[in-house]
């Protein structure tokens, strides 16, 4: 009873937690986004959730960064509101690098905000008629401000929506868990005849399915704000989608059998197949091709970005919560099928 209890109280816990704290101070954007060598340009920097009225414009820098030792740093700078931060910036004659263009990244160094970052805010390209002595050396970033709080990871491509890591990633641990007991209950018939085994194997795919249509569901949601659409033919999507589709013909064989023994043997054998191949349209296949989810070739899962140890207090938490919720409904369909099978004389 106890892991019941447990499992609802961390299921509040992530809902309200992972809801309710702020995302970290982040940059929007900034504006313009392109510029020459040689320019001298005044630069507008958008932040999200910022407080940039805190404090005194003497105490905030910024750097258009291209690594860690060659920065601008930003010049007779603005507090224009609380989300917009106002500077200029003398772009030297020449590019850090022998190419045609190169990408700064954004930096804000505030007193209360701490340090956001804006990967490839800024374009610069060569203009070979410039001219000026402005270094690129003269300015590293340095001597940042360190704010340390609870709050998520600000990312500028998902936004709020980094909320769904909580609920839309743990479906996919619980499917794996309720398949992988179902599975090991199919073994277990097979080697006893227990029908009880098969009833366990059963409930805990059913309950395995319900997980990975919710997966599925706010996965769509997720990329119908962060990809436009929400079915973009991505192949984790696609993945998924046979992956559930094999476990749904597993019902079907199920009751296309007038003898219940027989339907439970084939099933049960089905059931293996169906889990051997989960893991790799799940786990390998997507990772073998370019793919809009973490996790896939150059795209990795869980960076340090995606998710930190704030996040992770509420996350791992919401595995172990859904985990116990996905047990308990399984363990309550097992009941009812005992009932039923007792009314009807099968047991």
């Amino acid at each position: 009873m106890w892991w019941k209890i447990a499992s609802v109280v961390l299921v509040l816990y992530a809902l309200s937690v992972g809801m309710l704290i702020p995302l970290k101070p982040g940059i929007d954007y900034v504006k313009p986004g392109y510029a020459q060598t040689g320019d001298s340009l005044r630069v507008q920097f958008h932040g999200y959730n910022t407080f940039y009225s805190n404090g005194q414009a003497s105490d905030i820098r910024v750097w258009l960064q291209y690594d860690s030792a060659q920065a601008l740093l930003g010049r007779q700078l603005a507090v224009l509101s609380d989300t917009t931060l106002e500077a200029t910036f003398v772009i030297p004659a020449n590019l850090p690098r022998a190419t045609a263009s190169v990408m700064l990244n954004a930096i804000i160094s505030h007193p209360t905000d701490g340090v956001s970052l804006l990967p490839d805010a800024l374009e610069i390209t060569r203009d070979t008629t410039a001219r000026n002595a402005e270094s690129w050396t003269a300015t590293p970033v340095e001597k940042l401000h360190v704010v340390k709080d609870f709050s998520f990871p600000y990312r500028n491509v998902i936004y709020e929506s980094i909320r769904n890591t909580y609920y839309h990633v743990p479906m996919w641990f619980v499917l794996l868990f309720l398949f992988t007991a179902s599975v090991v209950f199919s073994i277990v018939f097979l080697m006893t005849k227990k029908p009880d085994a098969d009833r366990m194997a059963s409930s805990f795919a059913e309950a395995g399915l319900l997980f990975g249509f919710m997966g599925l569901v706010t996965g769509m949601l997720w990329a119908n704000y962060t990809w436009g659409a929400p079915w973009s033919n991505d192949i984790k999507q696609l993945m998924t989608a046979v992956a559930l589709l094999i476990y749904l013909a597993y019902f079907i064989l199920r009751r296309s059998f007038d003898e219940p023994e027989k339907g439970a043997r084939l099933s049960a054998v089905y059931n293996i197949f169906a889990f051997s191949s989960l893991i790799p349209l799940l786990y390998i296949v997507p990772r073998m091709f370019a793919s809009l989810h973490p996790g896939s070739t150059g795209n990795p899962a869980f960076g340090s970005q995606d998710l930190d140890n704030t996040m992770r207090m509420v996350f791992y938490p919401a595995i172990l919560g859904f985990t116990g919720i996905g047990f308990w409904l399984a363990l309550l369909r097992v009941r009812m099928k005992r009932i039923e099978d007792k009314m009807i004389g099968l047991d």
